[in-house]
């Protein structure tokens, strides 16, 4: 589909598309999500004060997204696959900003490439770090020997799911990000069509991020599997943190 259908493409938005210029186009494909339900008061220690934790049902999520990111290039040049293609590994939450959008919050983001992950770094002050990956069909790993974090999964894909549920869509359906730094909240504004998702049976699951050991218990409330969506994005729009609330 060509980036003006996806423009064009809106109904299942919460709302308008940005009227300014688009600044990126990139693709997630190839993505696995672990979902958990977690508890709020072990979450607010990762949340800056000036997000409001979205919940669902009275709950609030974390989920371990592990994809492939491909194609990343700005408006009107192409891409160049030693740095637009690389694996990435998000941990991410969903918050809310003081302009009631809902959006994701990540509290970690792994690349596995060290330019793309510096590139990317330095462009949107995500905070990417470098972590060794590998994938295939049926598996994906990593390992930070900085963090010591591990993760490795073992799975299979299933069928296509044809009827998504009202969680389905609020783990996945998220139109904004936002990212704190020392001084400022950074909004980013995104659009894609719906994501896709398969079933998926994972055959082994090993998650060891020590940091986040109070927070990550178990096995995942929920697994999700889609071949991917292609994004559109915006430039950042940098807030004040004093005057935010």
């Amino acid at each position: 589909m060509k980036i003006r259908e996806i423009l064009n493409t809106t109904e299942h938005r919460p709302w308008k598309i940005p009227t300014e210029s688009w600044l990126s186009y990139q693709e997630w494909n190839n993505a696995i999500f672990l979902d958990w339900q977690v508890q709020l008061s072990e979450l607010k220690k990762f949340v800056p004060k000036e997000l409001e934790i979205d919940l669902y049902r009275g709950k609030p999520w974390i989920s371990v997204v592990a994809f492939t990111m491909e194609n990343i290039r700005p408006k009107n040049l192409p891409s160049f696959s030693p740095i637009s293609n690389f694996d990435e590994i998000n941990i991410r939450t969903y918050v809310k900003s003081n302009n009631n959008k809902t959006g994701v919050y990540f509290l970690s983001i792994e690349g596995g490439k060290k330019l793309s992950c510096k590139v990317a770094k330095g462009m949107s002050e995500l905070p990417y770090r470098f972590s060794k990956i590998k994938r295939t069909e049926t598996r994906y790993e990593s390992n930070n020997s900085e963090f010591n974090d591990k993760l490795n999964i073992q799975f299979s894909i299933g069928k296509e799911i044809s009827k998504k549920t009202e969680l389905d869509k609020w783990l996945t359906e998220r139109y904004a990000l936002f990212q704190d730094t020392e001084k400022s909240i950074n909004e980013f504004e995104i659009h894609h069509l719906e994501w896709p998702i398969n079933e998926i049976d994972l055959n082994n699951l090993e998650f060891n991020y020590p940091r986040f050991g109070k927070l990550i218990k178990n096995e995942p409330n929920k697994i999700q599997y889609s071949k991917g969506v292609k994004v559109i994005a915006w430039g950042k729009n940098k807030k004040d943190k004093t005057g935010y609330n």
